[in-house]
């Protein structure tokens, strides 16, 4: 298969910076709260950080060399059907519609929404309303659509205001994503340099009594820290604009995702000096929070503008360039056909954007943040070690195809992730079932996000069989 030729003008500089910018987004100003409260010791969730960071390195070295393979392609669709065929290609295309890109976005959304919440009194529900209209799904568990339903409501103005201004534009200009990320990188540093040079009392040991240090606790903790490193598998999408990749893609990874590490573990740091693990873990926006403690109310309102003001602008950028997945699955099924059409005045996918909105929403109304980003990090990583197995089989079904970078240490790095990510995987399936079962949680989560992904194969069941119909009617 020959390869489309790209310019090669992507130095180590540029690709480093792409790493970190595609890193570093909404979920450090909200995860490490919710790290706290499932896994309450100071020294372990340090380890945690590092540890994620080193499991992303040795999954992100190992998926750069599959989509490296096929630059031209520009996705991850066509490499799963050179891996496992348009069955399995399909149900990631259908995964990336349903529940990374749309949970992702909301997601996204919920953030700005909470720093939003610190100048925006916002409305709840009684008791009884959110009880009376809960949802209850056999098997899986209970949805709450009332439950925080005025930082849900705000969460779903965010993404419809951002999506009308994906559908009727071209999406925001590079230099103004590369404000957003200046300006998300400035209020981490304030909060590191305010935390490194605050005199705290606080201890940072384990919490005793409240505080049960579990294995269970440690797979939650991890599952946030995952979130907070998604996005490192970018810079493979631009594999063949870059000049020396196999020299420069390794470099970039490395020192990007330690950046990264180092920039997490300094803020987690940070916040518990300021705050205490006991504050933190009943934190709703911990970066204010520290901001308020270090500075004052004016300095927990900058901090608050500044996070809600370029997650916004994150989440604008994401409505944009995640409806053209939707847009290319549209191509592939005839269920999504109206999502494949561009605008004939506006010249974008509105109707890709749109249909990402309906979803989001009917996700927003489902469960929490946490809810959210839990079950996405669930399947995400089921594709991630799917990917990362599918470079071995590469390397024996298609040897000769050439490839501007193969994985370095090649195969430890990619058996190191394999293994991880499904021990991880079956881990998280495991306590999620349990906690659901003791009563800790009122959703399986993983099973959660799986019935979603797998709802995919209703669709391609349907297109086979109508396709096939049609065939024997001619």
């Amino acid at each position: 298969m020959a390869g489309q030729n790209f310019n090669r003008v992507l130095g180590l500089r540029e690709c480093i910076a792409l790493v970190i910018g595609s890193i570093i987004g909404s979920g450090i100003f909200i995860k490490p709260a919710v790290m706290a409260a499932s896994f309450p010791t100071s020294s372990g969730l340090l380890l945690t950080w590092t540890l994620a960071g080193l499991i992303t390195l040795c999954g992100a070295l190992t998926n750069a060399e599959a989509i490296s393979m096929f630059p031209e392609t520009g996705g991850q669709v066509v490499i799963f059907e050179k891996m496992y065929g348009r069955n399995f290609a399909f149900l990631y295309a259908w995964s990336s519609f349903a529940v990374f890109n749309t949970a992702g976005n909301a997601s996204i959304a919920f953030v700005s929404a909470q720093y939003l919440a610190y100048f925006i009194p916002l409305p709840t529900c009684s008791d009884q309303i959110i009880q009376t209209t809960s949802i209850h799904i056999p098997g899986i568990g209970i949805i709450e659509p009332f439950k925080e339903i005025g930082l849900k409501l705000l969460t779903i103005l965010l993404m419809l205001a951002t999506s009308i201004l994906s559908a009727i534009s071209t999406g925001l200009s590079a230099s103004l994503q590369n404000l957003f990320s200046a300006l998300k990188v400035i209020a981490i540093m304030i909060v590191i340099t305010g935390g490194l040079t605050h005199h705290s009392a606080i201890s940072t040991v384990a919490l005793n009594g409240s505080g049960l240090v579990t294995f269970s606790g440690f797979i939650a903790a991890l599952t946030s820290a995952f979130w907070a490193f998604d996005g490192w598998n970018n810079i493979s999408f631009v594999a063949g604009e870059i000049r020396s990749p196999q020299k420069n893609i390794p470099k970039a990874l490395a020192i990007g995702i330690g950046v990264c590490v180092l920039i997490y573990f300094l803020f987690h740091w940070s916040l518990d000096r300021c705050l205490g693990l006991e504050v933190m873990m009943h934190s709703t926006s911990v970066a204010s929070d520290a901001g308020k403690i270090l500075w004052g109310t004016t300095g927990a309102a900058i901090l608050a503008s500044i996070i809600a003001f370029t997650t916004t602008g994150t989440l604008s950028a994401n409505v944009f360039s995640t409806a053209r997945v939707t847009y290319s699955l549209g191509h592939e099924n005839r269920w999504f056909a109206s999502a494949a059409k561009i605008h004939p005045n506006w010249g974008t996918p509105a109707n890709a954007i749109f249909f990402n909105l309906t979803w989001g929403v009917i996700l927003t109304l489902s469960g929490s943040f946490d809810i959210l980003t839990d079950m996405l990090i669930f399947v995400t990583w089921f594709f991630y070690g799917m990917s990362a197995l599918g470079v071995m089989l590469l390397r024996i079904r298609m040897p000769d195809i050439p490839r501007v970078y193969k994985t370095i240490l090649y195969p430890w790095p990619a058996i190191v992730f394999v293994v991880f990510c499904f021990g991880y995987l079956l881990a998280s399936l495991y306590y999620d079932i349990h906690d659901y079962a003791t009563g800790k949680s009122q959703l399986i989560r993983s099973v959660f996000g799986s019935m979603i992904a797998l709802s995919g194969l209703v669709f391609l069941v349907t297109e086979k069989w109508i396709g096939k119909n049609k065939r024997e009617s001619v």
